[in-house]
């Protein structure tokens, strides 16, 4: 048994210089024992070894720029597309926008437009998207000439002591002079109100729909509120409701009644003929004298939420209302 043991420690010691002091041993049972050993000195044991260098460790000096505010660097600007089409030039305006500019339709069904044929420039059938429309060409749709202006419309509520009209040098006041910083666009008033008439006056560039909204046979309602400055006989609006002759001819009401019952001098009264002081020559015809006369209604446009002497523009759903008619 010493003679074993003695062998042992020799095979042990001998051949390798530092051998494992943690090294595995078996029992006299044949279970495999823990590692033993002192603490982990950092290095790897076995074959493969950390090479523990013994230069200092290297110290980074701060960036030059540090302290310094950050300051954003300009993006590149991107290069600018191509044109797709042949078409497209540099000067001009887009087809569809010449159209939707025309007040025909929206830029989008114009493309429908200009595909389906329905589209000319000087007389030559356009087919391609992304035309261009250059100074003096004429364009047309569905054979109508169009206008390359925007069309602008816009309401005004009329106060008293201004004159209907675009320029007047011996006119105190007129109507442009409240709507001047409205629009570029050269606007135009359709129809008229009297100096001392207050209410309702459409503006617009648009001649087809003022046409329309001012010629006797189209019949665009308008309403009006009056006073007066005696009470109104029941007689005298059965007579107007049936029609009363006048210098010019025959004019009756679509409605009259009044306006208060405990107030027989207000009167509302709804009209579509565009005649010259008209409903101040129905009254006068049976002798009164009307003191106020304001236009609240004209053609489906009302007064609400809009002070005396201010304007807006129309909705899109307004102005489709307008054409619809």
């Amino acid at each position: 048994m010493h003679k074993l043991i003695s062998v042992m420690y020799k095979k042990n010691s001998g051949g390798r210089s530092g051998s494992r002091s943690d090294a595995r041993t078996k029992d006299t049972t044949g279970n495999s024992s823990k590692k033993t050993g002192s603490k982990s000195t950092g290095k790897r044991e076995g074959k493969s070894r950390i090479v523990v260098k013994d230069e200092p460790r290297k110290e980074f000096s701060p960036r030059k720029s540090h302290g310094k505010p950050f300051k954003k660097r300009p993006l590149k600007k991107a290069s600018e597309p191509r044109p797709k089409l042949k078409t497209v030039s540099a000067e001009g305006m887009r087809l569809n926008r010449f159209i939707a500019n025309a007040g025909v339709c929206s830029r989008r069904e114009a493309d429908t437009f200009i595909t389906a044929g329905m589209v000319t420039i000087n007389g030559k059938q356009i087919l391609e998207l992304g035309t261009r429309v250059l100074p003096g060409d004429e364009v047309r749709f569905d054979g109508r000439k169009l206008d390359a202006e925007k069309k602008v419309y816009l309401l005004l509520n009329k106060p008293k002591d201004y004159v209907t009209t675009t320029d007047d040098p011996h006119a105190d006041k007129i109507v442009m002079e409240l709507i001047k910083d409205a629009c570029t666009e050269r606007v135009y008033p359709v129809g008229r109100l009297d100096r001392n008439t207050t209410g309702l006056l459409l503006f617009t560039n648009d001649g087809d729909l003022s046409k329309k909204l001012t010629h006797p046979g189209h019949n665009k309602k308008k309403v009006y509120q009056i006073t007066l400055d005696q009470p109104v006989t029941q007689a005298h609006l059965e007579m107007i409701a049936d029609g009363i002759e006048l210098e010019d001819g025959k004019i009756s009401a679509d409605a009259i009644s009044y306006s208060n019952n405990a107030d027989k001098t207000e009167v509302g009264i709804e009209i579509h003929s565009g005649k010259n002081r008209i409903v101040r020559r129905i009254f006068e015809h049976f002798g009164y004298r009307v003191r106020k006369l304001d236009r609240v209604l004209f053609a489906g446009l009302t007064k609400k939420n809009l002070p005396r002497g201010k304007w807006r523009l129309l909705s899109e759903k307004e102005i489709k209302f307008l054409k619809m008619m």
